[in-house]
């Protein structure tokens, strides 16, 4: 017969389960003080514009607004309260120690649903009925049901989800039911479909909140735009990992594209807009045939000052910034970094428009024949678009050097012909001026011709500022480049933005792995057939 083990077994077994408990309350620590931080983080930027706002109501009359510039502010209000009870409720999940936890219903926007939507019903079972006291089969003994607003392109359904509970008749000791899922609004009405139909509408098709709702009130769904603001906030709290992984993503990139456009953004206090900036970074391969996808980070900044640029730029690893001749990039040249100084690549887009617009004011026969030139250097690009950077290179030496060896000694014969205080002596000098900017595509062959990939990507910012007017916030206009980012990546890489984001969303809820993030990228998205929950 087998004696007892002996003591220094135990001793060891106990040391285990010690270190083991150790290592597993270090881990929920780090998790708590995350979300924790999180949650403070985003308390902070609501108490910033919260305090803008109560200066608006409260201060003097001269600092009033008009009612209707109050749109927006409130806008940027409820997509910040949406993100600091997003992460408020991942703290609390963290401190509990509690995973996907039934939460309480909030109340916007509760009620009825119209009878006339369709019903798209699925059944969420356990993953067993068997009776933990080996009992055998359970029995059902009811189900709770739950209704989100879920939506489809042009048109609006209703998604109930059943989750059946069962008991034991044999024992009382048992009742079982499949965890709700977790969503963005916990306990609300959107599915993740149309809280991505809602972003995308706004930042991507340039639709307002408040238009939004008028559209959702002729389906008969009163959606107030606080509501929509709210739901947006917590989307962007769950996909920022999405925007950091993209950003760096970007900054491995060889050669990029930088450009900015103005971003007015209301200051209560002065009665009108002041002028940030929406700053553009892009990393496009595709004219040289290179297999990375492209990717493109807008970011906001209160001003257009190189400090800016060279925040942005931090961490960046390639050498090329393809750019127009805005004087602030020139101090990208002295910066020093481990990689040597970046390297400018100037637009001859730019330099093009110039003689574009002195030939359509002016008639001018030199702008004439400096767009000529200029043509001719365009015509090449075209035949090798799309090849090996080495094929592009031969053919630049072989056929664009020498127009662009001509053409600077032309332009300064046409200099010293003309008036000094001109506009095309002013086009000419700027032209000259950036030189060896212009003509540094002929010693690489991935380098392109102009700035036109992050051009076509800041119209699209343009566009939702035209119908916007401005952002109601600083906090909101730095929500409204996150939220662009991911959309225009979406364009870029001919994916669906609303199904990419919906999906995302709902990979993230159900808790994906941050080691594998880079699976959720839009380049790699492949739509799903089953119904988003």
């Amino acid at each position: 017969m087998a004696g007892p083990p002996s003591l220094c077994l135990i001793a060891d077994m106990t040391d285990a389960a010690l270190t083991e408990e150790n290592v597993r309350l270090k881990a929920r620590l780090a998790q708590t003080e995350t979300a924790l931080a999180d949650a403070v983080e985003a308390q902070r930027r609501l108490e910033i514009i919260v305090s803008e706002l109560r200066r608006e109501k409260f201060g003097p009359q001269s600092e009033k607004l008009d009612p209707e510039q109050f749109n927006l502010p409130l806008e940027d209000v409820e997509i910040a309260q949406g993100v600091l009870e997003a992460a408020q409720e991942k703290a609390q999940r963290a401190l509990k120690g509690q995973g996907s936890a039934n939460p309480a219903t909030p109340g916007r926007n509760r009620g009825h649903l119209p009878k006339h939507l369709p019903r798209i019903e699925r059944i969420i079972e356990p993953e067993t009925t068997l009776c933990p006291c080996s009992c055998g089969e359970m029995t059902r003994i009811g189900e709770d049901v739950s209704e989100r607003l879920d939506v489809v392109p042009a048109q609006l359904r209703v998604l109930v989800t059943r989750r059946p509970k069962y008991a034991c008749r044999r024992c009382s000791g048992a009742v079982v039911q499949a965890y709700a899922p977790e969503h963005v609004v916990p306990g609300g009405l959107p599915t993740e479909a149309l809280v991505a139909q809602v972003m995308v509408a706004k930042f991507g098709d340039h639709l307002p909140f408040y238009r939004q709702a008028e559209i959702y009130a002729r389906q008969g769904i009163k959606l107030d735009r606080a509501t929509l603001g709210n739901w947006v906030g917590r989307a962007c709290f769950h996909l920022r990992p999405i925007v950091d992984h993209l950003r760096e993503r970007l900054k491995s990139a060889d050669r990029i594209f930088m450009d900015e456009t103005r971003a007015p953004v209301l200051d209560p206090g002065r009665r009108k807009t002041k002028t940030g900036s929406f700053w553009a970074i892009v990393s496009d391969d595709r004219g040289h045939g290179g297999a990375g996808p492209p990717v493109v980070m807008f970011h906001y900044a209160p001003g257009r000052g190189a400090v800016h640029a060279l925040r942005f730029l931090v961490g960046y690893r390639g050498q090329f910034v393809q750019c127009d001749g805005y004087e602030v990039y020139d101090k990208l040249t002295g910066v020093d970094r481990v990689e040597g100084p970046w390297t400018l690549v100037h637009c001859w887009t730019h330099a093009r428009r110039r003689f574009v617009k002195r030939l359509e004011k002016d008639g001018s026969p030199i702008a004439e024949e400096a767009l000529r030139q200029i043509a001719q250097l365009y015509a090449i690009e075209k035949r090798v678009r799309g090849a090996a950077p080495d094929l592009r290179l031969a053919a630049r030496k072989e056929f664009s050097a020498p127009i662009v060896t001509a053409f600077k000694p032309w332009l300064e014969a046409q200099l010293s012909r003309i008036p000094r205080s001109s506009k095309l002596a002013e086009d000419i000098r700027y032209t000259l001026a950036r030189w060896p900017g212009l003509t540094r595509f002929l010693e690489d062959g991935r380098l392109e011709l102009d700035t036109n990939p992050v051009e076509n990507q800041i119209r699209k910012i343009a566009l939702t500022r035209k119908n916007a007017l401005f952002a109601g916030h600083e906090v909101g206009a730095e929500n409204w480049a996150m939220l662009a980012s991911l959309i225009a990546n979406c364009k870029m890489s001919d994916v669906d933005p609303v199904s990419y984001l919906a999906e995302t969303l709902r990979a993230l809820l159900d808790g994906h792995p941050k080691s594998r993030i880079d699976d959720l990228m839009p380049w790699h998205f492949a739509p799903a057939s089953s119904l988003a929950a």
